[in-house]
C-alpha cells in the first residue's frame, strides 16, 4: 500500500491510549485498531477530523505517502 499510516507514533508521542482515543472519537476499538495497523481501505474525513482534533495534529502526521516502485 502507498499510503503509511502513523496515528500509533502520533499516538504514543501524545501518550494517548487506543481506548482513550476511541472513546474521545467517538469510534469503536476494533474500528479505531483497524486504522491504526493499516487494515482499512479509507477513512471518513469526519474521522479523520475528530481523531485529528483529539490528538491536536494535522493530518500530514498520521497519514503518509509512499511511491511503490516500479521494477
Amino acid at each position: 500500500m502507498s499510503i503509511i499510516l502513523r496515528l500509533d507514533r502520533v499516538m504514543a508521542d501524545r501518550k494517548i491510549s487506543l481506548n482513550e482515543l476511541a472513546e474521545k472519537v467517538g469510534i469503536s476499538n476494533v474500528n479505531l485498531s483497524n486504522l491504526k495497523n493499516g487494515k482499512v481501505k479509507a477513512v471518513r474525513f469526519s474521522t479523520l477530523e475528530a481523531i485529528c482534533d483529539v490528538l491536536d495534529c494535522q493530518p500530514g502526521e498520521i497519514l503518509e505517502y509512499k511511491r511503490d516502485k516500479k521494477g
